[in-house]
């Protein structure tokens, strides 16, 4: 860990002020040492109250720490403070030869897209953007709904944690008090020799603890926490992946249909510049949609949009 990570580690154990002799010795830096790594941390949003023969006390904000999230899940984390986009960084890492099972993280984005290539909002701070690589290496037909399955992770994660339910929107937006808090983004490769599916990487954008959306976001944009909340990203990002990983496939989907914000409620959609109603009616374990329409037909939806005709 570098000196301001094990600086804030510190501070954010600690019940009050610790003071700088006391970190200094700890760390075995000196205080000028110290002094710089606060700043460091003032500068990447962490607020940290100063107070003269007393020390210093982490008043709000958290680190993102490559080497905590190791400890907690089984993969391997790069972290890049100057991001475009984790999905960029993952296909970058993919072409170079990257091993499977790496997290590419950030803590704030400067070209974010989601599905469609549309924008993703990514605050410098609160959120957390990721995209995990994996090497499957089956057929298109053998690949698990991976969007489905880090969608149930995620709500695992965040119950485990927090005790908080979350709801989800096929096929993948994550939904807190109807207000849209994370989406998931997979994209894959195949081989053209082969036909086979080589690399997934499957792209997650949190908004974790922000306050300041947009005009144009704050109706449908929220977050999972608006005050000092009692978990770390650290932890989250982890959970998500110990949960992704370790859990039973089948446990997840259940997850994720039961907590599904359509299922038994009138969607509409477009399909050939039409546009339909029915009541979503089921979600198949490869992630089609079945909405019944209007008319008594059933259609299964293999992906794009559906809007609730009611809120």
């Amino acid at each position: 860990m570098k000196t301001y990570e094990k600086l804030f580690t510190i501070l954010s154990q600690a019940d009050d002020y610790v003071n700088g002799e006391s970190l200094a010795q700890t760390l075995g830096i000196s205080r000028t040492s110290i002094w710089k790594a606060i700043q460091r941390l003032e500068k990447e949003g962490i607020q940290i109250d100063s107070v003269k023969n007393r020390g210093y006390k982490l008043k709000a904000g958290d680190l993102l720490i490559p080497e905590i999230i190791e400890k907690k899940a089984p993969i391997k984390v790069s972290f890049n403070p100057n991001c475009q986009s984790t999905q960029i960084d993952a296909k970058a890492g993919l072409e170079a030869g990257g091993e499977a099972n790496t997290l590419y993280l950030a803590a704030a984005q400067s070209a974010g897209r989601g599905r469609f290539g549309r924008d993703f909002f990514s605050p410098k701070q609160g959120g957390f953007y990721m995209s995990l690589h994996l090497k499957p290496n089956l057929s298109f037909d053998q690949i698990p709904a991976y969007t489905l399955l880090t969608a149930g992770a995620i709500y695992q994660a965040v119950k485990n944690l927090t005790l908080i339910d979350i709801d989800i929107k096929w096929v993948n937006d994550i939904y807190y008090k109807d207000k849209k808090i994370a989406g998931i983004l997979t994209e894959a490769t195949t081989s053209v020799e082969t036909g086979l599916v080589t690399d997934i990487i499957i792209g997650v954008g949190f908004n974790f603890c922000v306050n300041d959306f947009p005009e144009e976001l704050q109706a449908k944009a929220g977050s999972l926490f608006t005050e000092q909340p009692p978990v770390s990203r650290n932890e989250l990002i982890a959970e998500i992946w110990r949960c992704f990983y370790e859990s039973d496939p089948q446990d997840l989907l259940y997850l994720y249909k039961k907590h599904s914000l359509v299922l038994g409620r009138q969607v509409s959609f477009q399909q050939n510049n039409q546009t339909y109603k029915g009541i979503a009616r089921e979600i198949s374990d490869s992630g089609q949609l079945l909405v019944q329409l209007d008319k008594g037909e059933s259609i299964w939806l293999n992906s794009g949009e559906i809007s609730l005709t009611s809120w």
